[in-house]
């Protein structure tokens, strides 16, 4: 059973960890991650990280969390709840910050007594069988544990509970004490209750793993009613074949006086989110221009709804990805929809043994494109399809960027130091702290003055030595590319992780200019985060006939 669990979730699962791992963690911790999935380790005499062979898994354009796990306490004896939690996120990530969120708790203290019972008399009656005076006894202990253990093929709360289990529970506690009174090993008792415990904490362990499973697939597949959605606005647009779609302004796609915002998306009502909430918030929406790059699968869904659909004088600007045209093949970066990639960094905090960990948003392989995709164009604002826009975005066309060539809120609550080990031998400096995907100005013409999507994938190429996926290398060529040339913007531009930070401070939401849905919970999803999505829901188009009939309501 736990060997088909297994099997499925290594060929189904999404990559749940990219591991960057210290060897004294290896070996502390190794009962406690043995069943995770595999990790990319540091060799003892090298200092660059040394991946094994990955898993061959299906390609996905679903934002997932990768794991780097930095260092961790070897401490594993006795750990508190905190610890508990802080292991259990190592291993599922956000799925334990849901987990947590939504326990209930249990009414089965009466089941729990029995169990505990059941147990003591399963170690029992191996020893009282072998008695030959005491057969009576062993027949009436056997016959006790499987009436116990028929109660819980039904049972897993006190409510469901037969009536009159006190008096089973009574008799059971009777016949283990008849049990105790004669001469025994005890040694035996105490590795059977061993093995007992052994077993059923595996039970547990394996019921996490099917719970985090099942949590991974939800947050990554599409929900039915915009699948639907897609679907019928892919259908619509074939209908309406006489409706010409291509009397668009092109002559304002390739304008660089106006204001360009690209965003990468295969999400309908996401992109269209982000669209509405920036448009509701200028106060010159003429002078907008969104360029929504998207996949095949979903471009016609794309191009139907944003003719159908008008935000004031913005115009919108639907790209098929897979038909750009970029004059050569790339054969490092893939020309297929990636978005941005999201990782959790669990590190050490200093002076301490307790582990820490952070979400971090990141540019995907598509964005480096784009200098190439907008070839016309020098300079551009990169908006994530997870945001939302709560104040007017034109300042940021007026922001200096010094040389630099990313305008991004930058995170230092992970530095460059903290990553020594994963960003292997090349020069950088340690005070440079990560950045956030998101809300990112970018420079055109500096990143092709630059040549930053050749550094990009040369280090992409130098991290993925050994035929390892990109993705295991994408986090550090993804900083690495961009070392001392990340402009910072005020931290109240972008509010990131409400897509998996329960306790974002209510102030900090209403000041942000964007509301940033990192993490696996997003807002269009059954398992977003309640409380934030009534923001993102604040822009959605409303009397929409598709919507209607394919009963979206996230």
């Amino acid at each position: 059973k736990s060997a088909t669990v297994d099997d499925v979730l290594h060929r189904l699962t999404p990559p749940l960890s990219k591991d960057v791992i210290e060897n004294s963690f290896k070996e502390a911790f190794n009962s406690t991650v043995r069943d995770a999935a595999p990790l990319v380790t540091k060799d003892q005499n090298e200092d660059r990280p040394v991946p094994p062979k990955p898993l061959e898994k299906p390609q996905s354009d679903t934002k997932i969390e990768e794991n780097v796990i930095i260092a961790a306490t070897q401490h594993v004896q006795s750990v508190s709840v905190d610890d508990k939690k802080m292991l259990c996120e190592l291993e599922f990530g956000s799925y334990c910050l849901w987990c947590h969120e939504h326990k209930e708790e249990m009414k089965d203290s009466m089941v729990k007594q029995m169990k505990d019972r059941l147990f003591v008399a399963r170690a029992f009656l191996p020893i009282i069988t072998k008695l030959p005076a005491q057969q009576k006894l062993a027949r009436e202990m056997k016959q006790n544990i499987q009436e116990f253990e028929k109660i819980f093929s039904d049972a897993t709360t006190d409510a469901d509970l037969p009536p009159h289990v006190d008096m089973k529970l009574q008799k059971m506690e009777e016949i283990i004490k008849k049990a105790k009174a004669f001469p025994l090993d005890c040694n035996y008792v105490d590795k059977k209750l061993r093995q007992i415990l052994d077993l059923t904490e595996d039970e547990a362990h394996f019921h996490m793993k099917q719970s985090a499973f099942l949590y991974q697939l939800a947050v990554q597949t599409m929900p039915k009613s915009l699948h639907c959605l897609s679907m019928r606005l892919t259908v619509e647009y074939f209908r309406s074949h006489s409706l010409d779609m291509e009397l668009l302004e092109t002559e304002k796609f390739v304008n660089p006086e106006l204001h360009h915002y690209v965003i990468l998306s295969n999400n309908v009502l996401s992109s269209s989110v982000v669209i509405n909430s920036t448009v509701m918030h200028s106060s010159e929406s003429q002078n907008l221009v969104f360029h929504v790059i998207t996949d095949e699968q979903n471009y016609y869904a794309m191009k139907f709804w944003y003719f159908m659909n008008s935000f004031k004088e913005a115009t919108v600007h639907v790209l098929n990805i897979e038909d750009a045209k970029l004059g050569y093949r790339d054969k490092v970066i893939p020309l297929h929809l990636s978005l941005s990639e999201e990782y959790r960094v669990s590190l050490r905090k200093p002076s301490s043994s307790q582990m820490n960990t952070e979400y971090i948003s990141l540019f995907g392989h598509t964005h480096f494109l784009l200098p190439e995709i907008c070839q016309k164009l020098n300079k551009v604002v990169i908006l994530d399809d997870d945001i939302v826009v709560q104040r007017d975005l034109s300042p940021l066309w007026s922001v200096q960027m010094e040389g630099k060539v990313n305008g991004a809120v930058q995170f230092c609550d992970v530095s460059f130091s903290q990553l020594k080990g994963y960003l292997g031998e090349n020069r950088y400096s340690q005070s440079s702290c990560s950045w956030m995907s998101g809300l990112n100005i970018i420079d055109l013409v500096k990143w092709r003055e630059l040549n930053l999507t050749d550094t990009y994938r040369r280090l992409l190429q130098l991290q993925n030595k050994g035929d390892v996926s990109l993705r295991v290398g994408s986090f550090p060529a993804n900083l690495l590319t961009f070392q001392d040339l990340v402009h910072p913007l005020d931290k109240s531009w972008a509010l990131s992780g409400l897509g998996h930070n329960y306790g974002v401070d209510a102030h900090a939401i209403e000041e942000a200019a964007v509301l940033h849905y990192n993490g696996n919970m997003k807002p269009w999803l059954e398992l977003g985060i309640r409380k934030y999505k009534a923001r993102w829901k604040k822009y959605l188009k409303r009397a929409d006939q598709f919507m209607g009939e394919c009963n979206v309501n996230p």
